[in-house]
């Protein structure tokens, strides 16, 4: 097994993004650094990185966060972002990590890996901590536009993810709305939740009010990606905010912080489980190999992880079980984007 590395891609590249290659050699499968091999080697002395039995791959361009991407893709070429899912399209690779632009990643991918068939665009995927247990929420912003027919496929596809990835025996599906009744919502959702209730290949349990999300009785949560995003969002900003203001009650005085103190073990476990390094990125799912999506800010950990998911989803044939349970759905709508 081979996964490919965008060094280039990320806030903290390439030093973080080689740390976590250098870390993910524990996996046993190995692994290409696509970028300026110059700059690599430089970065690799200067932070005392071993990079033994890591394959270099020259691309001399950098698609920056500030890069519109449909141009970006089209005029950079030799990007290590391009260059990188050029080779997994061409079989150099099972699978592509990179934490640079998730629009030119949405878009490269669309146009040079392109899709599982009955796939229009790829989706946005990531996976929240719940009160309960872990939950998938997509799109999350790579489609704000979105089809019934896609939300349909959301729903096959996040299904796969999170029985084949996060192994989960019989994933729950629940369609984002802001009602429980099937009869609530636009017209773009009341056809959405119809296609997902006849779908036999989903455990469908209809929709999900937004206040429900954050429980995780659903384990996939499916809506369009101007939604997802703000609920994604939303999600971080309130995590933080309450972490915040948790911290400053414990801190408040003398017997606060003795209280503080008792429950530092737990407060470091509810840290870690909130910390999106722990997951590692969001997977696109739809594309006809696997392509992750790490997070910009990324440190080594961050890239460990992602390629830890990459390898999941390579080991489980990920992208053949979400294509044959696809092929169970009916097609999506034939008029173009």
């Amino acid at each position: 097994m081979k996964i490919i590395v965008d060094a280039m891609g990320g806030d903290n590249a390439p030093a973080e993004i080689l740390k976590g290659i250098c870390a993910a050699r524990r996996f046993g499968v190995q692994l290409v650094a696509v970028g300026r091999v110059d700059e690599i080697q430089a970065c690799a002395k200067a932070e005392n990185l071993d990079l033994t039995g890591i394959e270099l791959v020259n691309a001399t361009e950098v698609i920056e966060m500030c890069d519109e991407p449909a141009r970006a893709i089209r005029r950079k070429k030799d990007s290590s972002l391009v260059v990188g899912l050029r080779m997994l399209a061409e079989g150099q690779g099972d699978a592509f990590v990179s934490a640079g632009s998730t629009g030119a990643l949405h878009v490269g991918s669309s146009l040079i890996v392109r899709t599982i068939k009955g796939v229009k665009r790829p989706a946005l995927a990531s996976v929240i901590p719940g009160a309960k247990k872990p939950y998938l929420l997509m799109d999350c912003g790579a489609n704000v536009e979105c089809r019934p027919a896609m939300l349909e496929a959301f729903g096959v596809m996040g299904s796969v993810y999170m029985n084949k990835v996060m192994g989960v025996a019989s994933p729950a599906v629940a369609l984002v709305n802001n009602g429980a009744e099937e009869t609530k919502g636009t017209p773009l959702y009341k056809e959405a939740h119809q296609r997902l209730k006849a779908n036999t290949a989903i455990r469908f349990v209809g929709n999900i009010e937004p206040r429900d999300i954050p429980s995780g009785d659903a384990d996939v949560v499916v809506c369009d990606g101007f939604t997802g995003n703000v609920i994604l969002k939303l999600t971080e900003g309130l995590a933080r905010s309450l972490l915040g203001m948790v911290k400053q009650v414990m801190m408040a005085n003398l017997l606060t912080k003795l209280g503080a103190a008792t429950m530092l073990g737990g407060m470091k476990q509810l840290k870690k489980k909130m910390d999106s390094e722990e997951v590692g990125g969001a997977p696109l799912l739809g594309t006809a190999r696997p392509v992750i999506k790490a997070h910009g800010s990324s440190k080594a950990r961050g890239i460990e992880n992602a390629i830890r998911q990459a390898v999941i989803c390579v080991e489980n044939d990920m992208v053949g079980t979400m294509a044959a349970a696809l092929a169970q759905t009916a097609p999506a709508d034939e008029e173009e984007e």
